[in-house]
């Protein structure tokens, strides 16, 4: 087992490890304040997940209330987050109780707005169920849901109290959930290089606890120094502002690991023909994302795609900050402009460097 310690505006564990849902009433009894605990979760998570979870709770006496939505991306809607807190009004939970935030990035966003938001901010606990939330969505404090016009348009900065990550939840996730997790790994892999690149040139099943826990730290590290995305965090958006376009025009059918891994190609290939990478950091890329099965077809054309960007948060008026790519392990922020976007796009998926 492992422990990442976060010092943000609230300072917090995240645990890593397997076979901690069975006993997470351990970890959590610490923190607790009120006698009430409000599982937001999807049906998927449930039938596998909530008997293990309820159990260690209500050994320890709590009282436990659960709120399931159907799995997928279109339930990170303003309905359920609003009939969600209706529900725990309804049910009494009150400012010294807490919100499980249990599953993938979906449970994990919505539940931690509702958390942020009811009564003015109640006690987080996040328990990641898949790889993608496991390294990334559970950890820095975004929540979100969806708007028609796009992705995370309403939400807030809200640190969790604790994050328990328990990797034997893996193990249920189909094949291609674990692959949309891995296109978030291979992110950081690109962000920092070294020994984490390295080690997803191999199977990742071998070395998870140790491949979780070194993203998790690299976000952690970055999260503290800029925890409200002004800066530094933003590297963090690698492939994301193209990945998020692609969600959008596909109506959310394409997943988001799927979207990041086509984003993460095709910002490589604009680095290069703005002469900030070399070739052969284009087939790395390239090479190790088609090892884990992505197709990188970004299939929309540029000026649908620079559409779809003007709905993105991170712009700002007139231009966007784009994560570009200057080798393994070196990634910078450069201001881009709007009425460029689509000309670099048409470049770079038109032209391939190789």
């Amino acid at each position: 087992m492992k422990r990442v310690i976060v010092k943000s505006s609230k300072k917090y564990s995240i645990i890593i490890g397997k076979g901690l849902l069975e006993n997470t009433s351990d970890h959590i009894l610490p923190i607790l304040k009120g006698n009430n605990v409000y599982i937001i979760t999807d049906d998927i998570v449930e039938s596998l997940y909530i008997s293990q979870l309820t159990k260690s709770l209500q050994r320890n006496n709590l009282v436990v209330h659960k709120y399931v939505f159907p799995n997928g991306e279109k339930s990170k809607n303003a309905k359920n987050y609003i009939d969600i807190l209706n529900d725990m009004a309804q049910k009494g939970i009150s400012r010294s109780d807490t919100v499980i935030a249990f599953g993938g990035g979906v449970p994990g966003d919505l539940g931690g707005f509702v958390a942020a938001t009811y009564l003015r901010g109640i006690k987080l606990i996040q328990i990641p169920t898949t790889l993608l939330s496991a390294v990334d969505s559970s950890v820095g404090g975004k929540t979100a849901i969806d708007l028609d016009k796009g992705k995370n348009m309403a939400g807030v900065f809200y640190q969790p109290d604790l994050v328990i990550c328990d990797l034997s939840s893996l193990n249920t996730l189909s094949d291609e959930t674990l692959k949309d997790g891995c296109a978030e790994v291979i992110k950081y892999g690109i962000l920092s290089g070294g020994l984490l690149f390295n080690q997803l040139k191999k199977p990742i099943m071998k070395h998870i606890e140790s491949i979780v826990y070194q993203c998790v730290k690299y976000k952690r590290d970055i999260v503290q120094k800029d925890e409200h995305d002004q800066d530094l965090r933003q590297l963090l958006n690698l492939g994301h502002t193209i990945g998020h376009a692609i969600e959008l025009l596909s109506g959310y059918k394409v997943t988001h690991g799927q979207a990041v891994a086509k984003g993460i190609s095709v910002i490589s290939r604009i680095s290069y023909n703005l002469s900030l990478c070399a070739k052969h950091t284009v087939d790395e890329i390239d090479n190790i994302l088609t090892g884990y099965g992505f197709d990188l077809n970004p299939m929309y054309n540029p000026s649908d795609l620079a559409s779809a960007i003007i709905m993105d948060k991170k712009r700002s008026n007139d231009s966007i900050n784009l994560i570009l790519v200057e080798d393994i392990g070196k990634c910078i922020i450069r201001k881009t402009m709007m009425n460029e976007l689509e000309d670099m796009i048409k470049k770079a998926i038109t032209k391939v460097p190789l």
